[in-house]
């Protein structure tokens, strides 16, 4: 039988887009509240897994935005290596007071993490979050060394919309240096050991894809086209467009002054980015790049958020020894 065209009109498109707003606004309040709330029980605070904690320090400008929190693995002797963080969010939402579990975890098992603020969309669309994030790796070169950190072993993580400002930055790092706030980044010389997206948002352009190869119920599909709107909020970048979809300009060859590291890229079945994941990891082994790629069965967007679930355990498990080998082998190189 033939489909029954709908008897009313689609909605306009200024409502239409609140209707993506209010879908993607749904799911942040649950996590923003769900990262409250649990930062409310004894076994959150640092202190409680030897680590210390020194929050709000300035990066760049003297503004809320431009902070960061160095978690410190006191318990144990450093130098410590370094994991740099970077939070998703949709470009346009939460923070690194929101991720500090993701921190806690790295720290409880010896990582001196640096956890950083950017300044989000849409009041600030591409690129100003990739810009904070160069600024913070920056100040993290710079710094870190002083903290107790080991520049020697530093990894890159992020999750979501924070996966594709990581990788975005190993790109910048390795030679994409479309305008000065990139030189600034790159011109200290300062390659990462490894770089960790998991459930990435890779390309922000084109939603549209994530309903071409499977089913995606409506109201995701609404929130990722308010993030790639309120991030891009226009067709083309020109030279900066690789910077905001990475997995494209990996998948294209772009040229590169130096050798990307090895990457550790994490995905649930379930999760509507799950594409974003595999693209990346067929570019790589187009590049000879190493990717070690993990696939969790029925595991959503940003499951591993979830630490007591089986799957996440399991990601964190996998996660932590490849950093573990991607950070001693550094630090037994002769």
């Amino acid at each position: 039988m033939a489909a029954t065209a709908s008897p009313l009109p689609p909605p306009p498109g200024r409502l239409r887009r609140a209707a993506e707003a209010a879908s993607a606004g749904v799911v942040n309040t649950f996590l923003e509240a769900l990262s409250a709330t649990a930062r409310t029980l004894p076994l959150a605070r640092p202190g409680a897994h030897g680590v210390e904690l020194d929050a709000d320090l300035c990066y760049h400008e003297d503004s809320p935005t431009h902070r960061l929190d160095v978690y410190r693995p006191v318990h144990r002797p450093g130098p410590w290596p370094v994991v740099f963080y970077v939070h998703g969010g949709g470009f346009q939402t939460l923070s690194k007071d929101t991720h500090w579990i993701m921190a806690l975890v790295f720290a409880r098992f010896g990582y001196m993490v640096v956890n950083i603020d950017y300044r989000l969309a849409p009041r600030h669309p591409f690129p100003a979050a990739l810009e904070d994030t160069c600024r913070a790796w920056a100040w993290t070169v710079r710094n870190i060394g002083a903290l107790g950190g080991d520049l020697d072993r530093i990894a890159l993580a992020g999750e979501s919309a924070g996966a594709n400002l990581v990788t975005s930055l190993a790109l910048v790092l390795a030679g994409l240096v479309p305008a000065p706030w990139a030189s600034e980044a790159h011109d200290l010389g300062v390659m990462p050991r490894a770089v960790m997206p998991f459930c990435g948002m890779l390309q922000v352009s084109d939603p549209h894809r994530f309903g071409a190869r499977r089913a995606v119920p409506g109201w995701v599909q609404a929130a990722l086209r308010h993030t790639s709107r309120g991030y891009l909020q226009r067709d083309d970048h020109g030279d900066h467009q690789d910077l905001a979809d990475p997995v494209v300009a990996l998948e294209r060859g772009v040229p590169l002054v130096h050798p990307l590291p090895p990457f550790f890229a994490a995905v649930g079945t379930r999760d509507p980015l799950l594409d974003d994941t595999r693209r990346l990891r067929k570019a790589l082994a187009d590049l000879n790049v190493p990717c070690e790629a993990r696939y969790y069965p029925g595991g959503i967007h940003a499951f591993h958020a979830f630490v007591w679930d089986p799957s996440a355990r399991r990601c964190w498990r996998d996660a932590l020894a490849f950093l573990e080998r991607a950070t001693r082998a550094r630090a037994d190189a002769p």
